[in-house]
């Protein structure tokens, strides 16, 4: 059973949806509010409740891929929720995941708040798994160019997220 959501307002990195005459605040990637639609429609969201002792935030995506990656990602030590959404902001599902499969460190590092620590960490604890339990797109996509042209793009003052739907 689940309730209807529905659209009441959006900001840049979030949404306001209307449950049972109760408005929540979800937090999502680019990529998930730019298709929601017009405020007052429905919509479809898989979400993700975030427990602090402080704070209770909740994750929306817009489809189980994202949030299964959301929650792997929010496993790697370092790497809080506010950073795997603006990673899925920044890329597809299937270029992140190639990303960490193929080990490029460089790749990653585009995204704003992911230095070649962080990127080295998340290959070593990820590569595995996200192997294992992963359909991605060729590697061939993921060549060593692509990987230099996003990085020029975004030394141009491109965004993580312009620069990989440019690519």
């Amino acid at each position: 059973w689940s309730s209807p959501l529905k659209l009441e307002s959006l900001g840049s990195e979030w949404a306001i949806v209307n449950v049972g005459g109760i408005g929540f605040q979800v937090y999502m990637p680019t990529s998930t509010l730019s298709l929601l639609g017009k405020i007052g429609e429905e919509v479809k969201l898989y979400t993700h409740l975030h427990l602090r002792e402080d704070n209770a935030t909740l994750y929306g995506f817009a489809s189980d891929e994202e949030l299964g990656l959301f929650q792997t990602l929010i496993g790697v030590s370092g790497l809080g929720p506010k950073l795997a959404l603006a990673m899925l902001s920044a890329m597809t599902v299937e270029r992140l995941t190639m990303a960490i499969v193929t080990g490029s460190a460089d790749l990653l590092t585009i995204i704003p708040g992911i230095g070649k620590k962080m990127a080295n960490r998340l290959i070593l604890e990820l590569k595995e798994k996200i192997s294992a339990g992963w359909v991605a797109i060729p590697a061939a996509e993921l060549a060593e160019e692509n990987a230099d042209v996003l990085t020029a793009l975004t030394s141009l003052g491109y965004s993580a997220s312009e620069a990989s739907r440019a690519v």
